[in-house]
């Protein structure tokens, strides 16, 4: 980390539940859910150039800068701030694209916090998480660095401290769009709103995800990588899929549940986390900014 050039991780996220409780007027949907970080990270490295654009290489999966996230978080800043200086973002991912970890919205927030420090923006997190929003209702978690109970559109965020276990998620070999699953008028869109406290209450009925059911009968693949893990315990989709995960009490025998698994069966395990693998960093970058 220097004046010039800066490489953050990007992590993703677990939902540990999911309940869609209506559809609003502007086609976007009531939600509540839990946020909570894992120690599996995408990289991005930052680099000032000295002529004034915006360049991005790496594992960018040919998705046009229009909608690339990474890109989109830099024109954000750059629309907002004179800045001098333009900016290589080098992208190395490890989080599968539409698997609801939040990898798209991860990149997103780590690349406003990097280019805030390196271009001394000089944004609070607090205006930082409202330019998120802008991006994508999942930024704002990303930028905050806490574990949350969310609610509204996945803006209102609440801290929370839940359990940090250790995880197995498996990755199914398909992409859900996130569009698709909430225009399905087959979804679920009445579960009651629930308070904060049920939500920890262990494996209770409030932990499910109503995206689940559509997701299984559109992907087969789903529905098969959850049969396999439902054998070790709650099994339980993440966001809008694909990924699947169940939780242990250790490594250990996360490792062991892995060890049964189909060997064609992508996966991977992973220790929860209530504050982000970038929030320590993001703390150190804004005391040096003052």
């Amino acid at each position: 980390m220097n004046d010039r050039s800066l490489t953050l991780p990007s992590p993703a996220k677990l939902n540990l539940f999911l309940h869609i409780n209506g559809r609003r007027a502007d086609g976007y949907h009531e939600l509540q859910t839990l946020f909570q970080f894992i120690d599996y990270c995408d990289l991005l490295r930052f680099e000032l150039t000295d002529t004034p654009e915006i360049r991005l290489t790496g594992d960018t999966l040919g998705i046009p800068e229009s909608a690339n996230l990474v890109y989109r978080a830099a024109q954000q800043l750059l629309e907002r701030r004179q800045v001098n200086a333009g900016i290589h973002i080098h992208l190395t991912k490890v989080i599968p694209m539409g698997g609801g970890l939040g990898g798209g919205s991860s990149n997103a927030a780590t690349t406003l916090i990097g280019l805030n420090h390196l271009w001394r923006c000089g944004y609070t997190r607090e205006e930082l998480c409202r330019i998120g929003k802008e991006l994508g209702a999942d930024v704002p978690v990303f930028i905050a660095g806490h574990a949350a109970w969310a609610e509204g559109i996945g803006e209102i965020l609440t801290p929370v401290t839940p359990r940090e276990p250790w995880y197995l998620v498996v990755i199914p070999n398909v992409g859900v769009s996130t569009a698709e699953i909430f225009s399905d008028e087959r979804l679920t869109r009445d579960t009651p709103k629930i308070k904060i406290a049920p939500a920890f209450e262990g494996n209770a009925p409030s932990y499910k995800n109503d995206c689940q059911a559509i997701v299984c009968r559109k992907y087969p693949e789903v529905q098969t990588a959850l049969n396999h893990l439902e054998k070790f315990g709650n099994a339980r989709m993440t966001g809008t899929g694909a990924c699947v995960f169940v939780s242990f009490e250790t490594e250990t025998q996360a490792t062991e549940a892995k060890h049964q698994l189909p060997s064609n069966l992508a996966c991977f395990i992973a220790k929860g986390l209530n504050l982000s693998p970038l929030y320590r960093i993001q703390k150190e970058l804004e005391q040096t900014a003052r």
